[in-house]
Protein backbone atom coordinates (compact mmCIF):
# COMPACT_ATOMS: atom_id res chain seq x y z
CA UNK A 1 0.00 0.00 0.00
CA UNK A 2 1.13 3.49 -0.84
CA UNK A 3 4.14 2.42 -2.55
CA UNK A 4 4.49 5.24 -5.02
CA UNK A 5 4.10 7.44 -2.11
CA UNK A 6 6.82 5.75 0.26
CA UNK A 7 9.04 5.38 -2.24
CA UNK A 8 9.35 8.74 -3.20
CA UNK A 9 8.99 9.93 0.67
CA UNK A 10 12.10 7.10 1.07
CA UNK A 11 13.79 8.92 -1.82
CA UNK A 12 13.82 12.42 -0.15
CA UNK A 13 14.72 11.48 3.36
CA UNK A 14 17.52 8.97 2.41
CA UNK A 15 19.12 11.93 0.44
CA UNK A 16 18.71 14.34 3.38
CA UNK A 17 19.96 11.49 6.05
CA UNK A 18 23.13 11.50 3.95
CA UNK A 19 24.34 14.98 4.32
CA UNK A 20 26.15 15.85 7.48
CA UNK A 21 24.99 19.39 8.07
CA UNK A 22 21.85 20.39 6.32
CA UNK A 23 21.55 24.07 5.35
CA UNK A 24 17.67 25.52 5.04
CA UNK A 25 18.42 25.34 1.05
CA UNK A 26 18.39 21.31 1.28
CA UNK A 27 15.13 21.49 4.03
CA UNK A 28 13.31 24.01 1.16
CA UNK A 29 14.22 21.84 -1.53
CA UNK A 30 13.48 18.55 0.40
CA UNK A 31 9.98 19.83 1.34
CA UNK A 32 9.62 20.99 -2.48
CA UNK A 33 9.50 17.28 -3.83
CA UNK A 34 7.53 16.35 -0.95
CA UNK A 35 4.64 18.00 -1.90
CA UNK A 36 5.24 17.36 -5.40
CA UNK A 37 5.23 13.43 -4.02
CA UNK A 38 1.65 14.46 -2.13
CA UNK A 39 0.22 15.73 -5.14
CA UNK A 40 1.53 13.10 -7.34
CA UNK A 41 -0.44 10.90 -4.72
CA UNK A 42 -3.84 12.65 -5.09
CA UNK A 43 -3.58 13.94 -1.61
CA UNK A 44 -5.81 17.31 -1.61
CA UNK A 45 -3.69 20.76 -2.07
CA UNK A 46 -5.19 21.76 0.85
CA UNK A 47 -4.08 18.83 3.08
CA UNK A 48 -0.57 19.31 1.26
CA UNK A 49 0.03 22.59 1.94
CA UNK A 50 -0.41 22.43 5.99
CA UNK A 51 1.48 19.51 5.81
CA UNK A 52 4.33 21.45 4.45
CA UNK A 53 3.76 24.30 6.14
CA UNK A 54 4.29 22.11 9.95
CA UNK A 55 6.84 20.65 8.48
CA UNK A 56 8.91 23.70 7.74
CA UNK A 57 8.17 25.28 10.94
CA UNK A 58 9.91 22.58 12.79
CA UNK A 59 12.38 21.55 10.97
CA UNK A 60 13.89 25.16 10.05
CA UNK A 61 14.16 25.66 14.09
CA UNK A 62 18.19 26.09 14.98
CA UNK A 63 17.65 22.82 17.10
CA UNK A 64 17.78 21.10 13.75
CA UNK A 65 19.72 22.81 11.68
CA UNK A 66 22.39 22.53 14.15
CA UNK A 67 21.91 18.77 14.95
CA UNK A 68 24.44 16.41 14.97
CA UNK A 69 22.00 14.01 13.07
CA UNK A 70 19.48 16.77 11.19
CA UNK A 71 18.63 14.22 8.42
CA UNK A 72 16.97 11.79 11.68
CA UNK A 73 15.59 14.42 13.02
CA UNK A 74 13.67 15.93 10.07
CA UNK A 75 12.20 11.80 9.53
CA UNK A 76 11.00 12.17 12.95
CA UNK A 77 9.31 15.72 12.13
CA UNK A 78 7.91 13.62 9.00
CA UNK A 79 6.59 10.96 10.39
CA UNK A 80 5.37 12.61 13.82
CA UNK A 81 3.53 14.99 11.25
CA UNK A 82 1.92 12.12 9.12
CA UNK A 83 0.62 10.44 12.21
CA UNK A 84 -0.95 13.80 13.36
CA UNK A 85 -2.52 13.84 10.01
CA UNK A 86 -4.11 10.35 10.52
CA UNK A 87 -4.70 10.33 14.41
CA UNK A 88 -8.36 10.90 16.17
CA UNK A 89 -9.48 10.95 19.50
CA UNK A 90 -12.07 8.50 18.27
CA UNK A 91 -10.26 5.73 16.71
CA UNK A 92 -11.33 2.83 18.50
CA UNK A 93 -14.64 1.23 17.32
CA UNK A 94 -17.27 2.61 19.62
CA UNK A 95 -19.66 -0.09 21.37
CA UNK A 96 -20.24 1.46 24.76
CA UNK A 97 -24.28 1.37 24.69
CA UNK A 98 -27.06 -0.81 25.98
CA UNK A 99 -26.84 -4.03 23.84
CA UNK A 100 -27.73 -4.22 20.95
CA UNK A 101 -25.17 -1.64 19.80
CA UNK A 102 -26.31 -1.10 16.06
CA UNK A 103 -23.11 0.04 13.48
CA UNK A 104 -24.99 1.06 9.72
CA UNK A 105 -22.46 1.11 6.91
CA UNK A 106 -23.20 3.17 3.87
CA UNK A 107 -21.08 4.04 1.32
CA UNK A 108 -21.47 3.75 -2.71
CA UNK A 109 -22.13 1.38 -4.94
CA UNK A 110 -19.59 -1.27 -5.86
CA UNK A 111 -16.98 -0.52 -2.72
CA UNK A 112 -17.88 -3.51 -0.61
CA UNK A 113 -19.61 -2.64 1.61
CA UNK A 114 -21.45 -6.48 2.09
CA UNK A 115 -18.35 -7.67 2.22
CA UNK A 116 -17.07 -5.10 4.77
CA UNK A 117 -19.52 -5.89 6.85
CA UNK A 118 -18.81 -9.39 6.88
CA UNK A 119 -15.67 -8.71 7.87
CA UNK A 120 -16.38 -5.86 10.97
CA UNK A 121 -18.74 -8.73 11.83
CA UNK A 122 -15.86 -11.03 12.33
CA UNK A 123 -13.28 -8.49 13.96
CA UNK A 124 -16.39 -7.53 17.04
CA UNK A 125 -16.88 -11.52 17.52
CA UNK A 126 -12.93 -12.06 17.59
CA UNK A 127 -11.57 -9.49 19.35
CA UNK A 128 -14.28 -8.31 21.53
CA UNK A 129 -15.96 -11.63 21.68
CA UNK A 130 -19.37 -10.22 20.75
CA UNK A 131 -22.69 -11.83 19.64
CA UNK A 132 -23.39 -10.13 15.76
CA UNK A 133 -25.85 -9.93 13.87
CA UNK A 134 -25.92 -9.37 10.42
CA UNK A 135 -28.39 -7.31 8.37
CA UNK A 136 -28.88 -6.29 4.74
CA UNK A 137 -31.20 -3.24 4.07
CA UNK A 138 -30.45 -3.47 0.40
CA UNK A 139 -33.30 -4.13 -1.77
CA UNK A 140 -32.36 -2.31 -4.48
CA UNK A 141 -28.89 -4.63 -5.66
CA UNK A 142 -30.05 -8.15 -7.31
CA UNK A 143 -29.35 -11.24 -4.94
CA UNK A 144 -27.98 -8.65 -2.43
CA UNK A 145 -28.96 -9.79 0.91
CA UNK A 146 -28.15 -13.69 -0.15
CA UNK A 147 -25.17 -12.77 -0.86
CA UNK A 148 -25.03 -11.51 2.73
CA UNK A 149 -26.48 -14.07 3.93
CA UNK A 150 -23.81 -16.70 2.24
CA UNK A 151 -20.87 -14.86 3.69
CA UNK A 152 -23.03 -15.20 7.25
CA UNK A 153 -23.06 -18.89 6.76
CA UNK A 154 -18.80 -19.09 5.47
CA UNK A 155 -17.90 -17.06 8.52
CA UNK A 156 -20.28 -18.81 11.34
CA UNK A 157 -22.24 -15.20 12.15
CA UNK A 158 -26.14 -14.89 12.54
CA UNK A 159 -27.72 -13.07 9.52
CA UNK A 160 -31.37 -12.00 9.40
CA UNK A 161 -33.82 -14.19 7.68
CA UNK A 162 -34.94 -12.54 4.27
CA UNK A 163 -38.76 -11.73 3.81
CA UNK A 164 -39.13 -10.85 0.32
CA UNK A 165 -40.93 -7.03 -0.26
CA UNK A 166 -40.19 -5.34 2.48
CA UNK A 167 -38.80 -1.94 3.01
CA UNK A 168 -35.79 -1.49 4.45
CA UNK A 169 -36.99 0.28 7.34
CA UNK A 170 -39.26 -2.30 8.09
CA UNK A 171 -36.20 -4.67 7.76
CA UNK A 172 -34.58 -2.60 10.24
CA UNK A 173 -37.48 -2.48 12.68
CA UNK A 174 -37.68 -5.99 12.47
CA UNK A 175 -33.90 -6.79 12.81
CA UNK A 176 -34.32 -4.81 16.08
CA UNK A 177 -37.20 -6.64 17.42
CA UNK A 178 -34.70 -9.94 16.67
CA UNK A 179 -31.55 -8.68 18.23
CA UNK A 180 -33.55 -7.70 21.69
CA UNK A 181 -35.46 -10.78 21.45
CA UNK A 182 -32.19 -13.12 20.88
CA UNK A 183 -29.57 -11.08 23.03
CA UNK A 184 -27.35 -9.95 20.34
CA UNK A 185 -24.51 -7.88 20.83
CA UNK A 186 -23.97 -6.25 17.93
CA UNK A 187 -26.65 -5.65 15.08
CA UNK A 188 -24.15 -4.37 11.80
CA UNK A 189 -27.01 -2.94 8.83
CA UNK A 190 -25.42 -3.16 5.71
CA UNK A 191 -27.28 -0.28 3.89
CA UNK A 192 -27.95 -0.39 -0.01
CA UNK A 193 -25.36 1.38 -1.94
CA UNK A 194 -26.07 4.63 -3.50
CA UNK A 195 -25.02 7.28 -5.96
CA UNK A 196 -23.76 11.10 -5.23
CA UNK A 197 -26.92 12.40 -6.93
CA UNK A 198 -29.68 10.14 -5.43
CA UNK A 199 -31.36 11.84 -2.68
CA UNK A 200 -34.32 9.22 -2.46
CA UNK A 201 -32.11 6.87 -0.86
CA UNK A 202 -30.05 9.34 0.71
CA UNK A 203 -33.42 10.45 2.71
CA UNK A 204 -33.86 5.97 3.16
CA UNK A 205 -30.68 6.09 5.25
CA UNK A 206 -31.87 9.21 7.14
CA UNK A 207 -35.13 7.70 8.05
CA UNK A 208 -32.65 4.13 9.36
CA UNK A 209 -30.54 6.72 10.91
CA UNK A 210 -33.22 8.22 12.73
CA UNK A 211 -35.17 4.76 14.06
CA UNK A 212 -32.15 2.42 14.72
CA UNK A 213 -30.41 5.43 16.58
CA UNK A 214 -27.09 3.94 15.63
CA UNK A 215 -23.98 4.03 17.83
CA UNK A 216 -21.68 3.96 14.78
CA UNK A 217 -22.35 5.54 11.26
CA UNK A 218 -19.39 3.94 9.42
CA UNK A 219 -18.98 5.00 5.83
CA UNK A 220 -17.00 2.61 2.98
CA UNK A 221 -15.02 4.10 0.67
CA UNK A 222 -12.46 2.47 -2.16
CA UNK A 223 -9.11 3.92 -1.19
CA UNK A 224 -8.39 3.43 -4.83
CA UNK A 225 -11.35 6.14 -5.47
CA UNK A 226 -8.90 9.02 -4.11
CA UNK A 227 -10.61 11.95 -4.43
CA UNK A 228 -13.89 10.87 -5.00
CA UNK A 229 -13.61 8.59 -2.13
CA UNK A 230 -13.32 12.15 -0.28
CA UNK A 231 -16.00 13.72 -1.62
CA UNK A 232 -18.05 11.39 -1.32
CA UNK A 233 -17.27 11.21 2.76
CA UNK A 234 -17.96 14.86 2.59
CA UNK A 235 -21.86 14.10 1.32
CA UNK A 236 -22.29 11.25 3.68
CA UNK A 237 -21.40 13.20 6.54
CA UNK A 238 -23.49 16.39 5.58
CA UNK A 239 -26.35 14.07 5.23
CA UNK A 240 -25.86 11.40 8.40
CA UNK A 241 -23.04 12.68 10.43
CA UNK A 242 -20.48 10.09 10.10
CA UNK A 243 -18.69 8.69 12.82
CA UNK A 244 -15.84 7.11 10.76
CA UNK A 245 -14.05 5.53 7.71
CA UNK A 246 -13.75 2.04 6.32
CA UNK A 247 -10.97 2.16 3.68
CA UNK A 248 -10.97 -0.64 1.60
CA UNK A 249 -9.00 -1.86 -1.18
CA UNK A 250 -5.68 0.12 0.48
CA UNK A 251 -3.50 -2.99 -0.64
CA UNK A 252 -3.94 -1.44 -4.32
CA UNK A 253 -3.80 1.90 -3.49
CA UNK A 254 -0.08 2.94 -4.78
CA UNK A 255 -0.75 6.47 -4.07
CA UNK A 256 -2.28 7.21 -0.64
CA UNK A 257 -4.00 10.13 -1.13
CA UNK A 258 -7.45 8.79 0.08
CA UNK A 259 -6.33 7.90 3.55
CA UNK A 260 -3.99 11.15 4.41
CA UNK A 261 -7.29 13.55 2.65
CA UNK A 262 -9.98 11.88 3.73
CA UNK A 263 -9.50 12.29 7.88
CA UNK A 264 -8.31 15.86 7.28
CA UNK A 265 -11.00 17.26 5.39
CA UNK A 266 -14.18 15.56 7.36
CA UNK A 267 -13.33 15.05 10.43
CA UNK A 268 -14.06 11.52 10.56
CA UNK A 269 -11.73 9.76 11.73
CA UNK A 270 -10.02 6.11 9.54
CA UNK A 271 -11.29 3.26 12.07
CA UNK A 272 -10.74 0.65 9.89
CA UNK A 273 -9.31 -0.68 6.80
CA UNK A 274 -9.27 -3.32 4.00
CA UNK A 275 -6.88 -4.78 2.40
CA UNK A 276 -7.41 -8.08 0.48
CA UNK A 277 -10.46 -9.96 -0.62
CA UNK A 278 -10.46 -12.89 2.34
CA UNK A 279 -12.44 -11.95 5.71
CA UNK A 280 -9.14 -12.19 7.19
CA UNK A 281 -8.08 -9.13 5.10
CA UNK A 282 -9.18 -6.93 8.08
CA UNK A 283 -7.74 -4.50 10.37
CA UNK A 284 -8.17 -2.03 12.93
CA UNK A 285 -6.64 1.66 11.21
CA UNK A 286 -3.47 2.85 13.39
CA UNK A 287 -1.70 5.97 12.90
CA UNK A 288 1.46 5.47 14.27
CA UNK A 289 1.67 1.85 11.99
CA UNK A 290 0.65 3.47 8.54
CA UNK A 291 2.89 6.22 8.90
CA UNK A 292 5.60 3.78 10.01
CA UNK A 293 5.12 1.60 6.40
CA UNK A 294 4.66 5.27 4.26
CA UNK A 295 8.32 6.04 5.37
CA UNK A 296 9.79 1.77 5.17
CA UNK A 297 10.17 2.00 9.08
CA UNK A 298 8.37 -1.39 8.75
CA UNK A 299 5.29 -2.01 11.19
CA UNK A 300 6.68 -5.12 13.23
CA UNK A 301 3.91 -4.38 15.94
CA UNK A 302 1.03 -5.76 12.92
CA UNK A 303 3.82 -8.43 11.61
CA UNK A 304 3.84 -10.45 15.35
CA UNK A 305 0.35 -9.32 16.03
CA UNK A 306 -0.92 -11.09 12.52
CA UNK A 307 1.79 -14.31 13.63
CA UNK A 308 0.08 -14.65 17.13
CA UNK A 309 -3.37 -15.04 15.04
CA UNK A 310 -2.31 -17.54 12.88
CA UNK A 311 0.80 -19.79 14.89
CA UNK A 312 -0.24 -22.43 17.62
CA UNK A 313 1.49 -20.86 21.04
CA UNK A 314 1.90 -24.88 21.74
CA UNK A 315 3.44 -25.84 18.48
CA UNK A 316 5.50 -22.66 18.50
CA UNK A 317 6.93 -23.19 21.84
CA UNK A 318 7.69 -26.56 21.00
CA UNK A 319 8.99 -25.82 17.71
CA UNK A 320 11.62 -23.35 19.35
CA UNK A 321 12.54 -25.65 21.81
CA UNK A 322 13.96 -27.62 18.84
CA UNK A 323 15.60 -25.10 16.73
CA UNK A 324 17.19 -24.70 20.41
CA UNK A 325 18.65 -27.82 20.12
CA UNK A 326 18.98 -27.63 16.42
CA UNK A 327 16.81 -30.72 15.53
CA UNK A 328 14.90 -28.62 12.37
CA UNK A 329 13.22 -30.99 9.93
CA UNK A 330 11.53 -30.83 6.26
CA UNK A 331 8.07 -30.99 8.57
CA UNK A 332 8.88 -28.32 10.32
CA UNK A 333 9.90 -26.44 7.42
CA UNK A 334 6.56 -26.95 5.89
CA UNK A 335 4.76 -26.08 8.75
CA UNK A 336 6.20 -22.62 8.94
CA UNK A 337 5.35 -22.21 5.09
CA UNK A 338 1.76 -22.97 5.40
CA UNK A 339 2.08 -19.99 8.68
CA UNK A 340 3.93 -17.92 6.25
CA UNK A 341 0.71 -18.29 3.92
CA UNK A 342 -1.34 -17.45 6.45
CA UNK A 343 0.20 -14.83 6.79
CA UNK A 344 -0.46 -13.13 3.93
CA UNK A 345 2.66 -14.45 1.75
CA UNK A 346 6.32 -12.93 1.72
CA UNK A 347 4.47 -9.61 -0.19
CA UNK A 348 3.08 -9.32 3.24
CA UNK A 349 5.67 -9.80 5.67
CA UNK A 350 8.22 -8.21 3.60
CA UNK A 351 5.99 -4.97 3.63
CA UNK A 352 5.88 -4.97 7.04
CA UNK A 353 9.61 -5.07 7.73
CA UNK A 354 12.08 -1.95 8.02
CA UNK A 355 13.75 -1.47 4.81
CA UNK A 356 13.19 -3.69 2.19
CA UNK A 357 10.75 -1.05 0.36
CA UNK A 358 13.59 -1.57 -2.43
CA UNK A 359 13.67 -5.50 -2.32
CA UNK A 360 9.92 -5.81 -2.36
CA UNK A 361 9.03 -3.56 -5.44
CA UNK A 362 11.78 -4.34 -7.58
CA UNK A 363 10.43 -8.20 -7.46
CA UNK A 364 7.18 -9.22 -8.51
CA UNK A 365 6.38 -10.19 -4.90
CA UNK A 366 2.33 -11.73 -5.70
CA UNK A 367 3.94 -13.84 -8.10
CA UNK A 368 7.01 -14.62 -5.95
CA UNK A 369 4.71 -16.11 -3.36
CA UNK A 370 2.56 -18.44 -5.01
CA UNK A 371 5.56 -19.68 -7.52
CA UNK A 372 8.12 -20.67 -4.12
CA UNK A 373 5.44 -20.98 -1.55
CA UNK A 374 3.45 -23.61 -3.91
CA UNK A 375 6.79 -25.19 -5.57
CA UNK A 376 8.68 -25.81 -1.62
CA UNK A 377 5.24 -27.42 -0.16
CA UNK A 378 4.89 -29.49 -2.99
CA UNK A 379 8.76 -30.58 -2.76
CA UNK A 380 8.29 -31.30 0.99
CA UNK A 381 4.92 -33.21 0.62
CA UNK A 382 6.83 -35.44 -2.24
CA UNK A 383 8.72 -37.01 -0.25
CA UNK A 384 9.12 -39.74 2.60
CA UNK A 385 8.40 -39.31 6.21
CA UNK A 386 12.37 -40.33 6.32
CA UNK A 387 13.26 -38.14 4.42
CA UNK A 388 11.61 -35.02 5.78
CA UNK A 389 13.33 -36.18 9.02
CA UNK A 390 16.70 -36.85 7.44
CA UNK A 391 17.39 -35.04 4.37
CA UNK A 392 20.62 -35.78 3.88
CA UNK A 393 19.51 -39.18 2.56
CA UNK A 394 18.30 -37.17 -0.61
CA UNK A 395 20.90 -38.41 -3.33
CA UNK A 396 20.70 -37.66 -6.89
CA UNK A 397 17.64 -41.17 -7.46
CA UNK A 398 15.73 -39.61 -4.44
CA UNK A 399 15.76 -36.01 -5.70
CA UNK A 400 14.30 -36.94 -9.21
CA UNK A 401 11.90 -39.22 -7.75
CA UNK A 402 10.69 -36.16 -5.49
CA UNK A 403 10.95 -33.83 -8.43
CA UNK A 404 8.77 -35.85 -10.60
CA UNK A 405 6.13 -36.53 -7.67
CA UNK A 406 6.28 -32.65 -7.21
CA UNK A 407 6.35 -31.34 -10.70
CA UNK A 408 9.57 -29.65 -9.99
CA UNK A 409 13.22 -29.57 -11.32
CA UNK A 410 16.02 -31.31 -9.30
CA UNK A 411 17.58 -27.76 -9.31
CA UNK A 412 14.58 -26.48 -7.06
CA UNK A 413 15.16 -29.23 -4.35
CA UNK A 414 18.74 -28.42 -4.35
CA UNK A 415 18.04 -24.84 -3.80
CA UNK A 416 15.24 -25.85 -0.79
CA UNK A 417 17.92 -28.12 0.55
CA UNK A 418 20.57 -25.74 0.29
CA UNK A 419 17.98 -22.93 2.10
CA UNK A 420 16.62 -25.66 4.94
CA UNK A 421 20.85 -26.58 5.66
CA UNK A 422 21.81 -23.03 5.92
CA UNK A 423 18.98 -22.96 8.63
CA UNK A 424 19.33 -25.93 10.66
CA UNK A 425 23.14 -24.51 11.03
CA UNK A 426 22.26 -21.09 11.85
CA UNK A 427 19.86 -22.64 14.29
CA UNK A 428 22.24 -25.15 15.78
CA UNK A 429 24.64 -21.98 16.65
CA UNK A 430 21.99 -19.82 18.42
CA UNK A 431 20.93 -22.88 20.42
CA UNK A 432 24.99 -22.93 21.61
CA UNK A 433 24.92 -19.60 23.33
CA UNK A 434 24.70 -18.62 26.42
CA UNK A 435 22.85 -15.54 27.38
CA UNK A 436 25.79 -13.55 26.89
CA UNK A 437 26.67 -14.51 23.22
CA UNK A 438 22.45 -14.28 22.22
CA UNK A 439 22.03 -10.95 24.10
CA UNK A 440 25.66 -9.39 21.35
CA UNK A 441 24.01 -12.31 18.58
CA UNK A 442 20.47 -10.36 19.01
CA UNK A 443 22.91 -6.68 19.13
CA UNK A 444 24.40 -7.75 15.87
CA UNK A 445 21.23 -8.19 14.18
CA UNK A 446 19.58 -4.97 15.18
CA UNK A 447 22.62 -2.95 13.85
Amino acid sequence: MFSSLGENFTKVLEKIKRKGSVSEADITEALREIRIAMLEADVALDVTREFISHIKQKALGEKVLKSITPGQMIVKIVHDELVSMLKADDQDINLKSTPPAVIMLVGLQGVGKTTTSAKLAVHLRKKYKKKVLLVSLDTQRPAAQEQLETLGKQVSIDTLPIVKGESPLDIAKRAMGEAKTKYFDVVILDTAGRLHTDQELLDEIIAIKAFANPIETLLTADSMAGQDAVNSAKQFNNAVKLSGIILTRIDADARGGAALSIKHITGCPIKFIGHGEKISDFEQFHPERIASRILDMGDVVSLVERAAEVVNQEDAQALAKKMSKGDFDMEDLRTQLKNLKKMGGIASVVAMMPGLRGIKDKMDMDKLDSAILAKQEAIINSMTKKEKRFPKILDASRKNRIAKGSGTSVQDINKLCKQFFEMQTMMKRIGKMDGKSLKKFGNMLNN
